[in-house]
């Protein structure tokens, strides 16, 4: 709740209580969101809307697998490798999970020492992070060229059932490695300005921020947990269904 409001005379105004009392907390000027970096606030509602488009490619996807009449390709046979002679289902996707997670653990961690300003401590996890991140793209190609040079899978076609399938595969993840990609490349610009020092003497550039403030690599943070988190439903939605 906010402060008390006083009078001319120093009298104290009442509140009102309940839910007419929050509306007025965050309608009151500068003061529900005082101190909150504009930053911060802008990745929120760009945050907001990519959810919105992740959710419709993710429902389009569920709407064509519901309705098409040709049998869909199993993801546990189309996505298997085969290591020492035997057939694994979903090996590589696992591993892409497992390093896509972890990667928002490092990610938290240089969130953590940057406001810390350990500038040693949160270039290493910056870079840790990216390279997970980079190794998840490369093991994406992987299964792209695998999908296309030998199973021959197209955005217009699919010998293994459903026509559908290559469209919303290729949609649905290359959208999403896209995201992954520019968010290595965001993630080194961050770590080179943090060993430079760039955020502690507000050197002029991209990316900068205040000067002695670290809330570029939470604002980073917010970015790279969000796509991680949408890995998770394109992990159960297309692949374990």
């Amino acid at each position: 709740m906010t402060p008390p409001v006083l009078t001319s005379t120093g009298d104290i105004l009442p509140r009102p209580e309940g839910l007419p009392g929050i509306v007025a907390d965050l309608s009151s000027d500068q003061r529900a969101f005082k101190n909150v970096p504009w930053g911060k606030a802008m990745m929120w509602i760009f945050l907001v809307s990519d959810t919105f488009i992740f959710s419709c490619f993710l429902i389009s996807y569920m709407t064509v697998r519901m309705s098409t009449t040709v049998p869909w390709p199993n993801p546990s046979e189309v996505f298997a490798l085969t290591i020492a002679g035997h057939h694994i289902p979903l090996i590589l996707i696992a591993i892409m999970t497992f390093i896509l997670i972890s990667s928002s653990g490092t990610m938290a961690m240089a969130v953590r020492f940057g406001y810390l300003k350990d500038r040693k401590t949160t270039f290493i996890l910056l870079v840790i992070t990216a390279a997970l991140g980079a190794s998840f793209v490369g093991m994406q190609a992987f299964e792209w060229t695998k999908l296309i040079v030998e199973d021959g899978v197209r955005p217009w076609g699919n010998p293994m059932g459903a026509a559908q399938f290559g469209s919303t595969f290729f949609m649905i993840t290359g959208f999403h490695g896209t995201h992954v990609t520019i968010g290595v490349i965001f993630l080194i610009i961050m770590a080179i300005k943090v060993i430079r020092g760039d955020l502690d003497n507000e050197r002029p550039g991209f990316m900068t921020g205040r000067k002695g403030k670290y809330e570029i690599i939470e604002i980073m943070g917010l970015y790279w947990h969000f796509v991680d988190l949408v890995w998770v439903f394109i992990f159960a939605v297309f692949y374990l269904w």
